[in-house]
């Protein structure tokens, strides 16, 4: 029997399509057609340890170009495998260290704090725009990459359009692509000029790091590859906006959470943190494609087949979490969080696979923003705070506005942070 193409019931039904494919399934696996092409559908952990393991399943050439066109970039870290992925990678994660991430963090709340004193004029403020603003002004002079202050609305804007406009084939995804070609050119020239001496680059930056990288050719790379790698440090870090203003509508809808962040209570302000990354829809899938053929819980998947990981669906699977569309920042508390159990950027080790690099920095950031913001008193004045699973990236329609943003005139006491629970 032939298997329908369902390419555009995904662009449709978005976040929920993969999860309702699966309901539908008569076993573990979904078979379909997405763009014309065979396509398995897994979920659970131990799909993604299956997922993630490069003797199963590849990832160069399973993206489309529309995805590298937008999100990723063409011959980016993403698009390659093996050895060639490994040295690409280990550029990224020698960035990773904790006293790097520490001066992110620092910047980035410095940068909060001063946006903050300037909404303080009574006028509304869309929160996601506020933190793409900040964030970029941020991690841009933490990776090295001049950006003047005026310029700094436009470079937030761009950065967010890649990640905004990967999942549809609509204006957002061209605007997309003129954003990805704008930040591309500026970049490359960027690299160009550190390694003809007419700039400079403070060392062991993101930009002295990628302007130096040789690839396992040994080769430097192409500064248009290099422009890429660059937008794939910044870009990421910037979509934490997207968390930023889902932990705003979630301090809204269940405001009991907000006393502990305020209070600063580490233990709890890291659980909130996983649960709004668990809880708030941000990839729905990751896709690779079959080395060769393939079995998985007694179903074969042919060689060549794209393999799709149903990442919104695990992260809301009652086999892995009790009550899942409860948000229970405690359900992170005294938990060991596995590899290949929460991963909205992805499963596995971020050293050698293809988990996010940055996912220690989202963590970090929104650790420091969510207490932050916590601390602010404000009005939400009425507007569209839903969020459709249709839409990919999701958030919050209005982006969150406040109006009459202030610090809270309460203080702040730390409470003593409680040992794990066993």
């Amino acid at each position: 029997m032939p298997i329908a193409d369902h390419t555009l019931l995904l662009l449709f039904e978005g976040y929920g399509w993969l999860p309702d494919q699966r309901r539908r399934a008569s076993g573990e696996v979904v078979h379909t057609r997405v763009a014309g092409q065979r396509a398995v559908g897994l979920c659970g952990p131990d799909a993604a340890r299956f997922f993630y393991d490069e003797d199963h399943v590849e990832r160069r050439t399973a993206l489309p170009g529309p995805v590298k066109s937008t999100l990723f970039g063409h011959g980016a870290v993403h698009t390659l495998d093996g050895s060639d992925h490994r040295v690409r990678k280990a550029m990224f994660m020698s960035l990773m260290t904790d006293e790097g991430i520490a001066d992110l963090v620092g910047r980035t709340t410095t940068a909060w704090d001063e946006a903050v004193a300037s909404w303080a004029d009574g006028r509304r403020v869309v929160l996601f725009d506020e933190a793409a603003r900040v964030i970029t002004r941020a991690v841009c002079r933490w990776a090295g990459i001049p950006l003047d202050d005026t310029d700094v609305p436009a470079a937030a804007s761009d950065l967010v359009a890649l990640v905004d406009g990967f999942g549809t084939a609509g204006p957002r995804h061209w605007r997309a692509r003129r954003a990805r070609a704008r930040r591309e050119a500026w970049l490359g020239g960027l690299v160009r000029d550190v390694r003809g001496g007419t700039a400079t680059a403070p060392p062991d930056s993101a930009l002295d790091v990628v302007a130096r990288h040789r690839d396992a050719d040994g080769e430097l790379l192409d500064p248009r590859v290099a422009a890429v790698e660059l937008l794939n440090i910044v870009r990421p870090t910037v979509a934490v906006s997207w968390f930023v203003a889902f932990a705003a509508h979630a301090l809204h809808r269940w405001p009991r959470h907000r006393a502990p962040l305020r209070e600063g209570d580490e233990v709890f302000t890291e659980a909130f943190v996983h649960e709004v990354r668990r809880f708030y829809p941000f990839a729905p899938l990751v896709g690779g494609r079959a080395v060769g053929d393939l079995s998985w819980r007694g179903e074969r998947i042919p060689a060549g087949a794209l393999v799709l990981l149903d990442v919104y669906g695990q992260n809301h699977d009652p086999r892995l979490w009790e009550d899942p569309y409860a948000f229970d920042p405690g359900r992170f508390i005294g938990r060991e969080i596995g590899e290949f159990d929460l991963i909205p950027q992805g499963g596995g080790d971020p050293r050698t696979g293809h988990r996010c690099p940055g996912e220690a920095i989202t963590v970090a950031l929104l650790k420091a923003l969510v207490v932050r913001l916590a601390r602010l008193d404000y009005d939400v004045p009425g507007q569209d705070l839903s969020i459709s699973l249709r839409r990919i990236p999701a958030r919050p329609a209005s982006g969150f506005v406040m109006a009459s943003v202030r610090p809270s005139v309460r203080p702040a006491v730390r409470r003593p942070v409680p040992s794990p629970q066993r």
